[in-house]
């Protein structure tokens, strides 16, 4: 019973050799497919030492009996510690191959509106926040969605004004690519009629004057007056996002578009010994990469928690907000085809200076447009910059058919997140019609392509449980299991290559598979111990899982039930 393993919560040294016994152990070998084992020895390193097949036996000490005036050999070492698991399902922690670690922070500390379902219940929720934080000089939040309100247009800046209007007020879209605005954030930015839109943005007008919303590289012109988080607000926002992720059993992820304020948070808490969760940190642009790691990638810090290996670039916006860039208009946009974010020489040049210095490239590309491009990129770095790169493409989600087996050509990984297109279905039908859906969300067919797969979920965009997007991997269906038999459900992955996308594929993805993600022998013993069977219950089932521990090298660090502290 894991109710008899209380004496554990007693402080153990930094490292402490030990087995957890009595497992129904699922892993991914080195070849992707599963591994069962009954048990788990870790060394005194927090390394994964052996797994085994059946239940742990103690060392036998049956010794010789000495010759005269010799002494008798010393008894075998055995752990120093062993848990009894009772039978539960170990599974090693889950890697989030792509996310935002200071944004899941930052919205747990901010307005969240993503659980809103309407426009009058987010102007409420609005206008009751500004209420309960008087002494704040903005109102900042994130998590708006008008697709999820049913508005069918864009909120505007007097529909904000009508929840406050006293002071200036900025909210991020769901995705991160728009900005909504009350009239006084509008003024406070120096915006009026004649601003221009930077290249790569829009400024959604009405009746001449800006509407209140402004998509992709147009938030600049707002941002650059929003009061920036204190450097304690960031250190209270890690804190809460490392809480969240090991509750859900993510013990690593890759944080897509790291700055140095991100970037030392990051060191404060590592210095402090309290970062827990492993991050693959990627720059957010060419001078957070520089000003961040110098002339090259950094080395693995902190036992392996933390290393900047590469750089994040947007190459266009979110279906969502028609930033997308696409090869033909929007369907229920006519005119509209999206926004490239980089132009294509400026895009070369940015990953040609990454590449020359050994930083992986990671590019956000969402449209057909958009992927074709960096196909295209990737193709002409691929004959100067050789070796072992693993270009990136993040998303991935609307592809053209034709473009499927590029991706396989020169190792290039799809860095894709299943529970996308579990909300994303309806407006991606009503954004580009049926037919041209045929390579949307296509995790199938990358695999038969033989395309790396990691799998992650873009969150604050989506909840980080990873456990919705291994149920959505497998079922192409949503938490209210529609469409009936899933979207495209000839896309649909099975559960080993879900669970290898979530681990061992996540951690190629970051350059870290050596160091953690398959509990191979000589990796981090970062697992978790799980209520429930997965590998055998259905997807619906698989939704439901609870974490009820979670281990990074080989030490507790969260108990479900624990008030939320960490270990």
């Amino acid at each position: 019973m894991l109710a008899a393993i209380a004496a554990l919560a007693l402080p153990m040294p930094a490292y402490a050799s030990g087995v957890i016994d009595n497992v129904n152990g699922i892993a991914i070998g080195p070849d992707g497919k599963i591994v069962h084992f009954g048990a788990l020895m870790i060394d005194d390193e927090g390394k994964v030492e052996k797994l085994i097949q059946g239940r742990y036996q103690e060392p036998e000490y049956k010794p010789k009996k000495p010759k005269r005036g010799q002494p008798w050999p010393e008894r075998p070492k055995g752990p120093s510690f062993k848990l009894d698991a009772g039978g539960k399902t170990l599974i090693p922690g889950l890697i989030d191959a792509h996310g935002h670690v200071m944004g899941l922070g930052l919205s747990l500390i901010t307005l969240d509106l993503s659980d809103t379902k309407s426009l009058a219940e987010a102007q409420a929720k609005i206008r009751a926040y500004a209420q309960e934080n008087t002494g704040h000089k903005w109102i900042i939040g994130t998590g708006w969605n008008q697709e999820t309100w049913g508005l069918g247009r864009f909120p505007t800046a007097a529909e904000l004004d009508a929840a406050v209007g006293d002071i200036p007020v900025w909210l991020e879209r769901i995705d991160g690519h728009a900005g909504w605005a009350n009239s006084a954030a509008i003024r406070a930015a120096g915006v009026s009629a004649t601003t221009k839109a930077p290249a790569g943005g829009r400024i959604e007008m009405a009746a001449g004057k800006p509407a209140g919303v402004f998509v992709d590289k147009a938030m600049d012109l707002i941002q650059k007056v929003v009061p920036a988080p204190a450097p304690k607000d960031r250190d209270n926002a890690l804190e809460k996002a490392q809480r969240a992720l090991l509750a859900v059993g993510i013990t690593g992820i890759a944080d897509m578009g790291t700055s140095i304020e991100d970037w030392q948070a990051f060191r404060r808490s590592a210095d402090r010994g309290a970062l827990r969760v492993r991050i693959m940190s990627y720059a957010y642009g060419l001078d957070n990469m520089v000003l961040i790691a110098g002339p090259e990638p950094t080395p693995w810090l902190y036992d392996d928690h933390l290393r900047m290996g590469g750089i994040k670039l947007l190459l266009d916006g979110a279906l969502g907000s028609r930033g997308a860039w696409l090869k033909a208009d929007y369907s229920d946009a006519p005119g509209q085809r999206g926004l490239p974010m980089i132009p294509s020489t400026q895009l070369r040049n940015i990953m040609s200076r990454a590449a020359m210095d050994n930083f992986q490239v990671a590019v956000h590309a969402i449209g057909d447009a958009a992927n074709g491009e960096i196909l295209d990129a990737i193709q002409e770095m691929s004959d100067t910059y050789s070796g072992d790169r693993r270009w990136r493409v993040e998303h991935a989600q609307i592809i053209d058919p034709a473009d499927l087996p590029r991706f396989a050509r020169y190792g290039t990984i799809a860095s894709m997140q299943p529970v996308h297109e579990t909300s994303d279905w309806r407006m991606a039908t009503a954004r580009l019609g049926e037919a041209r859906l045929k390579g949307a969300y296509a995790w199938k067919a990358m695999l038969d392509n033989k395309v790396p797969l990691a799998f992650g979920s873009d969150v604050p965009v989506e909840s980080p449980n990873p456990f919705p997007g291994i149920a959505a991997a497998m079922s192409r269906q949503d938490a209210r299991g529609e469409p009936a038999g899933g979207w495209m459900p000839e896309q649909k992955v099975s559960f080993e290559a879900a669970l290898d996308g979530f681990t061992r594929q996540a951690a190629f993805a970051g350059f870290a598979e050596k160091k953690f993600g398959s509990l191979v022998p000589g990796q981090r013993a970062d697992f978790l111990l799980i209520d429930r069977n997965i590998e055998t219950a259905s997807p619906t089932d698989i939704r439901g899982t609870q974490v009820l521990e979670t281990w990074i090298n080989g030490k507790r660090v969260y108990v479900k039930g624990n008030n939320g502290k960490l270990q």
